[in-house]
């Protein structure tokens, strides 16, 4: 029979065990061991230190680039938009950067003739067929109903609207009156598709699109394809360059640049959100109302180059 002093030698034997262990243990570490350990976490500090001078450095020169395009831009553009009439047109992800294009374009000597935001509204498929009754509504005795597209697609009879009120029309069409392009906005800006910044003057020679980030909801597919559609619209009406962001699938930018008929006529800018970008917008815009070309700029896949070429 097991007693009690027999559980007591137990026990001593285990905590001995242990404590001898402990001590083996501790200097072993003490030794090669530890010193290892010790030179491999200083190594980290110092290789995490030195990742984090080169973020600040790489920041630092974004900043700087940043600093030099703006400071660059009034003698770059001086006098190249001089009277000319641009319109700016927004997708529901552009708002954060338009404010910036909109400065580089007055900077040209530009007319911003008017600023329109389209609302996610706008691009929303459920939306489709209440957009073809309002493009019936909107309609003015200048802006027929009679050349819009003769489908089901209210995105595209919608944009077909507003870019036949809002951009110069050839010779000898009927110029758009003043009354009925301020009725058809405002008919759009009641039904909450649109938003008007200030007043629309009148008709533009050029249209800016400002781009951001496709849509992520559970209808981006259709949303960012809305986009599109709308884009290709304001083309059939006049000269259109796109000032965007680069990334993620639908983007509008790459949307133009993958579209072999699209490329050959929009222009378009994939770093519209810096600086540098909406530097080359405009020179995209001088490009497409004076050359008559449109092109491919900025960083990312599709780019033909940085900025167009200047004549001499």
């Amino acid at each position: 029979m097991i007693n009690f002093r027999y559980h007591v030698v137990s026990l001593t034997a285990v905590f001995l065990a242990l404590a001898i262990g402990l001590v083996v243990g501790t200097a072993a570490l003490n030794g090669p061991v530890a010193d290892s350990l010790s030179d491999n976490v200083n190594a980290l500090r110092k290789d995490n230190r030195q990742l984090r001078e080169t973020v600040s450095s790489l920041q630092e020169e974004a900043n700087r680039e940043e600093e030099f395009a703006t400071e660059a831009a009034p003698i770059m553009l001086a006098g190249k938009l001089t009277a000319r009439r641009i319109a700016v047109v927004t997708t529901p992800s552009g708002d954060d950067h338009v404010d910036g294009v909109v400065e580089m374009l007055e900077l040209a000597g530009a007319t911003v003739t008017g600023r329109v935001d389209i609302e996610d509204k706008f691009v929303n498929p459920d939306n489709s067929v209440e957009l073809l009754d309002l493009a019936d509504q909107a309609s003015q005795p200048s802006i027929p109903r009679t050349d819009l597209p003769n489908n089901v697609d209210g995105v595209e009879s919608a944009s077909a609207l507003l870019a036949t009120a809002l951009l110069d029309r050839p010779s000898p069409q009927t110029p758009v009156s003043s009354t009925d392009l301020q009725a058809l906005l405002t008919a759009y800006t009641s039904a909450g598709y649109i938003s008007v910044k200030d007043k629309v003057t009148g008709p533009a020679e050029a249209v800016v699109v400002v781009s951001g980030q496709p849509h992520t909801d559970r209808d981006s597919a259709a949303k960012d394809e809305a986009v599109v559609t709308m884009v290709a619209q304001f083309d059939k009406a006049g000269p259109v360059i796109v000032a965007g962001s680069w990334g993620g699938n639908g983007n509008l930018v790459g949307a133009v640049r993958g579209d072999p008929t699209l490329s050959k006529s929009i222009s378009t800018v994939d770093n519209g959100n810096t600086a540098q970008g909406r530097l080359v917008t405009a020179l995209a815009v001088v490009e497409q109302l004076v050359d008559g070309k449109a092109g491919q700029y900025g960083l990312n896949a599709g780019a033909s180059s940085l900025l167009p070429k200047q004549k001499e």
